[in-house]
């Protein structure tokens, strides 16, 4: 082994103190500042004795070399000797350095603690906060709808931690979002997987978390890993919610997370939701409504008058809210049995537009007779599809189709994707036949014969960048439309998209239901992390074994032309088993926002419903 000389260890020992930073560096130009100035002193004692003037002893002359190495113009003023001069000169041409470099060192030391600043490296010292963990388009709908939810409150905060730089997601949210009222956003940059990037968010004391699904390759496995951090993490853990794009990691999440998380599966409600607004026109725009904090939201009530009520007497003991089921220990169930009495320790589930607005009716409501329709539910009957384009989650929607459609039914799937109609063994209602289509061109479209469909739905291509697939599928509506136009036919429309900025531009079609996945995710994120327990109902909202929102026909409820009060269209819907909470007129069909949708109207108010209006309602189907 090679002995290691003093030169080596020496050097060592220099690289490691000049590693320690911008203070250690300062230290070294220090100490080569003092030695300079015990140089020149020396010098000047021996070269120059007695000068300058008046200098009695060495502290002096040390003093005044000092000022020559921090203010090398003062060698311009010196008199006296060519040595004594010359050894000033000298200090006066090292002290030039040295204040370079101390300039220079400082500078940088200084650039660096703002960048520090700047990315937002304190602990946030809140509580009750919303903590997002992670970076994605949703959160600009987390962030929107959170302060909606919590506009009441006078000091509301929303703290993010993403892998971005502080600045720019500031800036990004306030040119998105504007003025969020009384709610502060809070950006810190780190990585979530990081326990200790993760306590600069103060966990213990937040009100709820939300992890994000990031826009990368495999983003499940970033969020599982940001569910083992937060479940390494000792001491309170606040209630996470977090989104999976893909069904298949669901297991290993719930693993990863424990009892404290609740997971939300991108794909299922998306697929699940396309599904069901592409059989019942509006479907989206009721779901939208009731995921968002505008206008009607829903809220899980404990009332003791209605205790020993059954269900269908309770539909209609709030003015200014709707019943639609009740949150039971053993689980949700929306529109049950209306013999079905309630328990005190039942939780009555109601649609109102604020917390304030739940109360109990003072009068027994008031029920047109005359007005009513006695009708039968329509039979099933098999149903023709035409799904255009295919991605990822087309399976999913294929099979959940399948849970709905009578048996008989047809579904023809039109696209070049070279993945379209795999593996699909085990369908039970539906036949499903795959053609080969540019969905964009006007001739091939005209070919599948669109007419003789009565539901379309326009998937996004995943084989495109997300904008770009928007592009082609605006370019297939527009088509479709004016197939409608030109040709007479008639048929529902249902379209996914990915960006909630292209609704606008669809909308110029009229499609009857655009859905953006990431608006809805990130829309029920944002519920789930005010209220958790609502969870239960969204999930048993979107199955297709439940009870589900359906737009019917007015004619089948009440008679059309006249005023009659919703308490009237309540009670025609409870005859026939069903849960009204809601109507949409027709007229206001392609207005946005609502597009005619009236959700949870005043039931003493006088309505007229026409021919072509609907009224929505929870039924078995």
């Amino acid at each position: 082994m090679p002995k290691v000389t003093f030169r080596e260890r020496a050097r060592y020992w220099f690289d490691n103190t000049m590693s320690k930073g911008t203070a250690s560096l300062i230290g070294w130009l220090a100490i080569v500042s003092l030695a300079l100035i015990v140089v020149v002193t020396g010098l000047t004692l021996w070269l120059a004795p007695g000068e300058p003037d008046g200098v009695r002893h060495a502290g002096e002359i040390m003093w005044i070399a000092l000022m020559h190495a921090l203010s090398p113009g003062k060698v311009a003023s010196d008199e006296g000797s060519v040595a004594y001069v010359g050894v000033m000169f000298a200090m006066s041409l090292g002290g030039l350095f040295i204040v370079s470099m101390l300039v220079g060192l400082l500078s940088n030391g200084l650039k660096q603690k703002v960048d520090r600043l700047r990315r937002g490296r304190s602990r946030i010292v809140e509580s009750g906060h919303t903590v997002i963990l992670g970076w994605s388009d949703q959160v600009f709908t987390i962030i929107s709808e959170l302060a909606k939810a919590q506009a009441s409150q006078k000091h509301s905060v929303i703290s993010i931690l993403a892998e971005r730089d502080k600045l720019e997601m500031e800036e990004d949210i306030r040119e998105r979002l504007g003025d969020l009222g009384h709610t502060r956003v809070v950006c810190r940059t780190g990585r979530p997987t990081e326990p200790r990037d993760l306590e600069l968010m103060n966990l213990a004391t937040a009100r709820s978390v939300v992890v994000l699904s990031p826009e990368r390759d495999d983003p499940d496995a970033h969020v599982i890993k940001i569910l083992l951090a937060l479940a390494k993490r000792e001491g309170i853990r606040p209630p996470v919610v977090a989104a999976l794009t893909s069904s298949r990691n669901m297991a290993a999440a719930r693993l990863a997370g424990g009892d404290d998380v609740h997971l939300v599966d991108s794909d299922d409600t998306a697929s699940r939701l396309i599904v069901q607004s592409s059989r019942q026109s509006g479907m989206s725009v009721v779901c939208m409504d009731l995921l968002n904090f505008d206008g009607g939201e829903i809220y899980l009530r404990t009332p003791k008058k209605l205790v020993g009520v059954t269900y269908g007497e309770a539909l209609h003991a709030y003015e200014t809210a709707s019943v639609i089921g009740l949150r039971r220990p053993t689980g949700v169930v929306l529109n049950p049995p209306f013999d079905t009495v309630i328990n005190a320790d039942d939780q009555v589930i109601v649609i109102a537009e604020d917390d304030s607005h739940v109360r109990l009716a003072d009068e027994e409501p008031r029920i047109d007779e005359a007005a009513i329709v006695a009708t039968e539910k329509a039979p099933t009957e098999p149903e023709r599809t035409l799904l255009l384009n295919w991605n990822g989650r087309a399976e999913q929607v294929i099979r959940y189709l399948d849970g709905y459609v009578a048996p008989g039914s047809v579904l023809e799937v039109a696209t070049d994707h070279p993945k379209a109609g795999m593996d699909l063994t085990g369908l039970r209602n539906l036949t499903v036949n795959v053609k080969d289509c540019a969905t964009t061109d006007r001739f091939e479209l005209e070919a599948l014969g669109v007419g003789l469909f009565q539901h379309v739905i326009v998937l996004s291509d995943d084989r495109y960048a997300p904008h770009h697939a928007d592009t082609r599928t605006l370019m297939t509506l527009l088509q479709l439309r004016d197939m409608q136009k030109t040709l007479g036919e008639h048929y529902s429309i249902v379209s996914e998209m990915h960006e909630e900025s292209n609704r606008a531009l669809a909308e110029v079609t009229e499609a009857d239901d655009i859905v953006i996945s990431d608006t809805v995710i990130g829309l029920l994120l944002a519920q789930l992390a005010e209220n958790r327990h609502l969870a239960e109902v969204f999930s048993y909202l979107f199955d297709s074994r439940g009870s589900e929102v359906y737009p019917r026909p007015a004619t089948d409820y009440v008679k059309t032309g006249v005023e009659v009060s919703f308490s009237t269209v309540v009670e025609a819907a409870r005859r026939r088993g069903e849960t009204a909470i809601g109507y949409r007129d027709n007229s206001g069909r392609n207005d946005p926002p609502h597009y005619g949708i009236v959700l949870n109207p005043d039931k003493r108010k006088p309505i007229v419903l026409g021919e072509r209006d609907c009224v929505i309602v929870l039924s078995g189907r």
